[in-house]
């Protein structure tokens, strides 16, 4: 027998699920991965294609979580289990909740460091150095292994204080005030180079159609920018659907977060890509774009000193509220079960990432040539078995469950009231499209 979640409670009012959802998805890869993305693909074409692949993946995988989390009341292993059992299924089922969960662990162990950088940019940025450029900063601040065990070692602290704090208290609570946070600072950045970067040229970088750019491997970047944007795979949006109140909307409320991820990524865009044209920077992508162009820009910018904080600030956010729904499944796992308080479990796994965390941490310096799997450092090693594997492997699983194995009855209580020809898409996409969307994806990052 499983026992009920009782202690984890339901979010208070229905703008908390959305708001921790959409916290979830929008992550530092979400702010710096889709506008690079976006721009070297096509511009808008590709956001014409990113934006179908939402609705036809992303949604669809994202509506299977949550009617599976909220109708067990558990984390993602026992909600798994218990859906299987329920539908005359194999307990076997549960093991895609053991995938997400570890999946979510690997990533929270290396996305801590990554984001602990963004902590220390804070600082660094209103502090301009005059002896050092950008990319010397950078070195600099990777080559120490002290400094990046210590910001790691803060960014951890501040997630489990948050998750172990309680669904109502910690995670409902932090995300009220870190999305409002968020989203003012993101309108204040787009404001900013409205008025002081070149928006124009930055509008028609992100936006302005070149299909003459799009290829089969524009469609595989916009199915897996769509598919690992939501947060799907790694049980976060399961485990948040366990706390959401019955009498809320699963479809229109799977909409809202996917919206509001979407628009957050193309703020970013706004912001970000204007005050790099201005300063004829590169738009390379990942972390270089963010701690090396971004940092050379506001070295040269008026108030740089001023803006540049703000920016790093925005960009912690965002990874503070993806690294919280990283911890929580796991939690919500060990504490359900008796093993351990909500207190100790969030502190026995957050010790654990943490752990992990180091590894990554000196694979930017002494163990840089260290290879955990052939070719891969550390960090490439977990974000590999992580991304590349667990993740496209959670999802596609949960589609065919959905699609396949779980009792329609079971699935229309959830859902509840919904218009039959959106019934119909969802069930057709759920059922065809997303896993076989998702197994190419899968099969594009390991080949």
């Amino acid at each position: 027998m499983i026992k009920k979640l009782k202690s984890h409670g339901t979010w208070i009012g229905k703008w908390t699920f959305i708001l921790a959802a959409t916290g979830s998805a929008v992550g530092l890869g979400n702010i710096w991965g889709f506008p690079y993305k976006a721009g070297t693909n096509g511009g808008g074409a590709f956001v014409l294609i990113y934006l179908l692949c939402i609705v036809m993946i992303g949604v669809p995988i994202m509506i299977s979580e949550i009617i599976i989390g909220r109708r067990a009341g558990n984390s993602p292993i026992n909600a798994m289990k218990r859906t299987a059992l329920d539908s005359n299924s194999s307990s076997l089922w549960q093991f895609v909740g053991w995938s997400g969960i570890t999946a979510g662990v690997l990533i929270l162990s290396f996305y801590s460091v990554i984001a602990g950088i963004c902590l220390n940019y804070i600082f660094i940025a209103a502090s301009s150095n005059e002896f050092l450029s950008s990319s010397e900063q950078f070195g600099s601040v990777i080559e120490s292994p002290a400094n990046l065990l210590f910001w790691h070692s803060v960014f951890m602290l501040l997630t489990f204080l948050i998750v172990s704090a309680g669904v109502k208290n910690g995670i409902g609570r932090m995300v009220k005030i870190l999305m409002p946070m968020l989203g003012a600072l993101l309108i204040f950045m787009v404001i900013y180079a409205i008025f002081n970067g070149a928006f124009i040229k930055a509008l028609s970088f992100l936006f302005a159609p070149d299909f003459s750019s799009v290829t089969s491997e524009t469609f595989l970047s916009a199915m897996g920018q769509a598919f690992f944007s939501l947060s799907l795979g790694m049980g976060s949006i399961m485990a948040y659907g366990a706390y959401m109140p019955k009498d809320q909307k699963v479809v229109p409320t799977s909409f809202t977060v996917a919206s509001l991820d979407t628009l957050v990524a193309m703020l970013a865009g706004l912001a970000i890509f204007p005050i790099i044209f201005a300063f004829n920077l590169e738009p390379n992508s990942g972390p270089g774009l963010v701690f090396v162009s971004m940092l050379s820009a506001f070295n040269q910018m008026q108030f740089g000193q001023l803006i540049g904080p703000i920016f790093f600030i925005l960009l912690s956010i965002a990874a503070l509220s993806s690294s919280i729904s990283l911890l929580e499944p796991g939690v919500a796992f060990l504490s359900e079960e008796g093993y351990l308080s909500r207190k100790n479990s969030a502190l026995a796994i957050s010790l654990f990432a943490w752990s992990l965390g180091i590894g990554t941490a000196l694979s930017f310096n002494t163990l840089s040539g260290f290879e955990l799997i052939s070719g891969k450092n550390f960090l490439d090693s977990l974000d590999f078995i992580a991304n590349q594997i667990l993740l496209p492997f959670g999802g596609m699983m949960i589609a065919i469950f959905v699609g396949w194995f779980m009792k329609k009855e079971l699935i229309i209580n959830e859902i509840g009231y919904v218009n039959l020809i959106i019934y119909k898409l969802w069930r057709f996409f759920i059922k065809f499209i997303a896993p076989t969307s998702v197994a190419l994806i899968f099969i594009s990052q390991i080949f």
